[in-house]
């Protein structure tokens, strides 16, 4: 991998009229941002449908995208939607720095439905997308179904559904066509506007870091139509769910409810699953982070009805097996391993076998809370093969982290750059700083970071359900001064994506 940079920014972050980030002309207008700023990534979060918490990482598919980064202002140009139609959805925010999932889900979709009631007439109308994309009739009749029940999770629908019985399955699909139609439609849309801005930053010389979670939701239609796959009783409800350990930043652990793999039943399929989950990904983006890698080296294995993460027990993962799978199929890919929390020998191993870059997070090195040794994430001990950050989605800002640790090692961080008197306004960009110097082929800064915000645009709060994946960049934060900032940051320390500029 290239000496270079890169920023951390999540679609749902940019500026917009209309309540959410989307794939409109800010996101054009950021990837020129990033040019200016001679970097070579754009990192995002998970593009699928958000579910519980307005999580990206507890979707209802593993496949498709979420409709509500659809750029009304291409189905405005189709003329599928007019500006006054529109005008309604530019209220719905209820601030312009924060996303507000319930009014946007309440007053997107009569928009979207809206302009597929138009697109029906129209013959610019893509006929061919559950061709390119086969998991997508599954994926229409579940969203549609669960709509037709007002909501309620696949496991709580009556039994011959539940278990796609091929009659129910039938039945259902002719009563739902027009429903399912829609869906289809909706993906369509995602997905068409989504190629248009990779292919828009690829030309301008940025490559999209995409992330998968490496867990589904129970409530999704990966499990509803794969219950093989995953560790289910009789009724279909989860034998043990995913989660992590307590450690000195939860005293509980981490319960995070998702239905485990039943690894055996992946084996003995020769990982089609996987194979064809991470061939969709890199359809879509050009490198992919995999979250929570540790847990194809082992998992932790919460009994389902433990109300916390104290009665859980680790368990084998699939190692290597599965890596040697995908790439018999797939080929070399280009992946970043999130390694981060308690990382034994055996995860070590298999990242060094699978030759992965993993994560640095320069916030882990100097917290006084982390047992997973903290010293791997100094940034002298970078190693070349490695991804640095100065923190990810579920870290706090660095300017706010700066505040909130105490003075003992806000002390250690003053010390670490041998300037005790550098003030706590300045401690951010110094540590940036330090990052671009260090031997990380790759360092990937969060927007905030750059912009030097506080605890107010924190993306997520790990083990809260409330506040979280709502912040948004201000727009015009993304200003030709701070490109130009960053590009003689990123010319000084040889990570330019063009070093023969001037």
């Amino acid at each position: 991998m290239k000496r270079s940079s890169g920023i951390l920014l999540p679609i749902s972050s940019l500026p917009s009229p209309y309540g959410i980030g989307c794939l409109d002309s800010e996101a054009y207008r950021f990837v020129d941002f990033l040019s200016d700023a001679e970097q070579s990534y754009w990192q995002i979060l998970p593009l699928n449908p958000t579910g519980y918490g307005n999580s990206p990482y507890q979707a209802d598919s593993s496949f498709a995208g979420d409709p509500l980064y659809i750029d009304l202002g291409a189905l405005i140009e189709r003329g599928w939607l007019s500006r006054e139609d529109c005008a309604e959805a530019t209220g719905v925010a209820r601030s312009p720095n924060r996303v507000d999932y319930t009014a946007l889900r309440k007053h997107r979709y009569p928009l979207l439905k809206k302009a597929f009631e138009n697109a029906k007439k129209s013959p610019e109308r893509d006929e061919d997308t559950l061709a390119a994309f086969p998991w997508l009739e599954d994926y229409a009749l579940f969203s549609a179904l669960k709509e037709a029940h007002g909501g309620l999770p696949w496991y709580a629908w009556e039994d011959d559904l539940r278990r796609r019985k091929p009659e129910a399955l039938d039945k259902a699909k002719h009563a739902l066509r027009e429903q399912i139609q829609f869906r289809i439609f909706l993906q369509s849309c995602f997905f068409e506007q989504w190629q248009r801005l990779k292919d828009y930053a690829n030309q301008k010389g940025i490559r999209i870091i995409g992330d998968i979670p490496i867990y589904v939701s129970h409530d999704s239609a990966d499990v509803w139509t794969h219950p093989e796959l995953f560790l289910l009783d009789a009724a279909l409800n989860p034998t043990a769910v995913a989660g992590c350990p307590p450690d000195g930043f939860s005293p509980d652990g981490q319960r995070w409810g998702n239905p485990l793999y039943d690894w055996k039943v992946h084996a003995d399929t020769g990982y089609a699953w996987w194979i064809r989950r991470l061939d969709h990904a890199f359809r879509l983006f050009d490198m992919v982070r995999i979250d929570h890698f540790r847990g194809f080296d082992e998992y932790y294995a919460i009994p389902a009805v433990s109300p916390t993460a104290r009665e859980g027990h680790w368990e084998k993962g699939p190692g290597m097996a599965l890596f040697y799978a995908v790439k018999s199929f797939l080929g070399e890919k280009d992946v970043i391993v999130e390694d981060l929390g308690f990382v034994t020998d055996s995860v070590r191993q298999l990242v060094a076998d699978s030759g992965f870059p993993n994560m640095k997070v320069i916030q882990f090195g100097f917290d006084a809370r982390d047992t997973s040794g903290g010293g791997e994430h100094l940034p002298h001990n970078y190693p070349e093969n490695c991804v640095a950050y100065t923190g990810t989605h579920d870290n706090q800002t660095l300017a706010a982290w700066i505040s909130e640790i105490t003075d003992e090692e806000r002390e250690e961080v003053q010390g670490y750059l041998c300037d005790r008197f550098t003030p706590k306004h300045l401690l951010p960009r110094s540590l940036i700083a330090l990052l671009f110097r260090s031997a990380a082929s790759l360092c990937i800064i969060p927007m905030q970071d750059w912009l030097g915000l506080g605890k107010e645009a924190r993306i997520n709060t790990p083990g809260t359900a409330e506040g979280n994946w709502e912040w948004r960049m201000g727009a015009g934060s993304a200003s030709p001064s701070l490109a130009k900032e960053i590009s003689y940051m990123t010319r000084r320390f040889g990570r330019s994506s063009n070093k023969e500029r001037k």
